[in-house]
């Protein structure tokens, strides 16, 4: 029977090691860039601009046309006549007759000038496609940083958690030590009741660092359109690439503000997208203002006709002609969409005087937020040292009756609170990091491609 419970428990273990997933953050990364809807739109839409360009180009071919066409006609009179025949009259009844037409043609319709505008339409749509390609390119980046926050997220939450189960362990070995003390008469009865007051605070605080982590997860493997209830594992250590951020000095790099904000109006995807909309927005213009000029356009036919097909090419006719349209007055119409691409043009060196500005305010935030987590990295390290080094000296004067419990709690307190501090700073740190790397446009994401 024995034998029978252990080998159950094997297979259950089995069962549930083989059913947790790992997650890595590259693998987190090519799922988001393969499952996010938002970017799956953005390429559907890519075609339509891609449409929009042969369209333009087509504007400057002719638009041909063939038909062909076949008709009959029987027309009956009843009514009766008389006709002579031999010189005598005779009465006969009404007559039938059937009539039949074929025919066929080809005629070609040019638009030879129309003040420009298939010219602007050409040059808007090669716009407009630049433009959503280097939309489609931000996105990318953009799925790419908010896929390393999100895991970053989950990894700083479990590691958290770490820290409030190693709090918990320490205080419940604590809490056994004062209690034999206290059976020993060491120690007071109001010790083992402080303890315990502190064991159950930090069961409470390994709960609250639990549900964060629960929900860390959740947050990424909705954001990645996986099920949020499969049991994923994640990579609780850091990686090679992730410690030598951490003892890199990136402050160096980027203190020179404004080559930065140079670099990032160079390499953002979103403001060269946002310079396209302008000069679509230009074009515009242009294609508005052709309403005010003449429209010029040629036109050709060839077409054949006979009342029986055999003779369908007996009867030819071929004709040529030029129109000439000169506008008069459309009733404030081209006025108005000449003011409204005016507008829209001013509407788009607003967009995209907003977004530089934006750029060099979140590029200053994140370098002086940079700077600051550097800092807080170093004092942490320190405080961790520090920290634990007296949480050890309190805990032997308390053995040895010097000190108080509560030094004891107030010293593993701190070492608790300086440990959560570091690892906070150290994600933090990283962060920051590939943040900058996304606000200078240089965050990569063909290699998960």
């Amino acid at each position: 029977m024995r034998s029978l419970i252990s080998l159950l428990c094997i297979l259950c273990f089995t069962t549930v090691s083989f059913g947790q997933k790992t997650l890595s953050l590259d693998q987190a990364i090519q799922i988001a860039l393969q499952k996010n809807t938002t970017l799956q739109r953005a390429e559907n839409n890519l075609n339509n601009s891609e449409s929009s360009v042969k369209v333009a180009y087509g504007n400057f071919l002719p638009s041909i046309n063939a038909s062909t066409s076949w008709s009959w006609n029987r027309s009956v009179d009843d009514q009766p006549r008389t006709v002579l025949i031999g010189g005598s009259p005779i009465v006969v009844s009404g007559r039938t007759s059937e009539t039949r037409s074929y025919g066929a043609g080809v005629n070609a319709n040019w638009t030879l000038f129309d003040g420009l505008s298939n010219f602007a339409t050409l040059s808007q749509s090669n716009d407009n496609l630049e433009s959503a390609r280097l939309q489609l390119e931000n996105l990318k980046q953009n799925i790419v940083y908010q896929t390393i926050s999100l895991y970053y997220a989950v990894i700083n939450a479990e590691q958290l958690l770490k820290v409030q189960e190693d709090n918990l362990k320490w205080n419940k070995r604590n809490l056994e030590t004062i209690t034999e003390r206290n059976k020993l008469g060491a120690v007071t009865l109001a010790d083992v009741y402080s303890q315990q007051v502190k064991t159950g605070n930090a069961e409470l605080a390994l709960i609250n660092a639990n549900n964060t982590f629960e929900t860390a997860k959740s947050n990424l493997l909705s954001y990645l359109a996986l099920d949020v209830l499969e049991d994923y594992s994640f990579t609780d250590s850091l990686t090679e690439q992730e410690k030598s951020i951490l003892n890199m000095d990136l402050t160096s790099d980027y203190r020179d503000l404004s080559g930065l904000v140079a670099k990032a109006l160079s390499n953002r995807a979103d403001y060269k997208s946002a310079q396209y909309d302008l000069e679509s927005a230009s074009n515009g213009i242009t294609i508005a203002r052709s309403g005010h000029l003449p429209r010029l356009s040629g036109n050709i036919s060839y077409s054949l006709s006979a009342n029986e097909f055999k003779n369908l090419s007996d009867s030819r006719s071929t004709s040529v002609g030029l129109t000439l349209s000169l506008p008069i007055f459309s009733g404030f119409r081209t006025s108005n969409q000449v003011q409204i691409a005016e507008v829209n043009e001013m509407n788009s060196q607003l967009a995209l005087n907003d977004l530089e500005r934006t750029i060099k305010q979140d590029i200053q935030k994140a370098y002086l937020d940079l700077q600051a987590a550097q800092k807080s990295l170093e004092v942490n390290k320190t405080n961790v040292t520090a920290a634990e080094q007296n949480r050890k000296i309190q805990e032997e004067r308390y053995s040895l009756g010097s000190s108080t419990l509560l030094d004891v709690l107030i010293a593993n307190s701190d070492y608790t609170t300086a440990r959560t501090n570091l690892i906070n700073a150290q994600f933090s740190y990283i962060q920051l990091s590939q943040q900058l790397k996304y606000l200078l446009g240089e965050l990569n994401y063909k290699k998960y491609e």
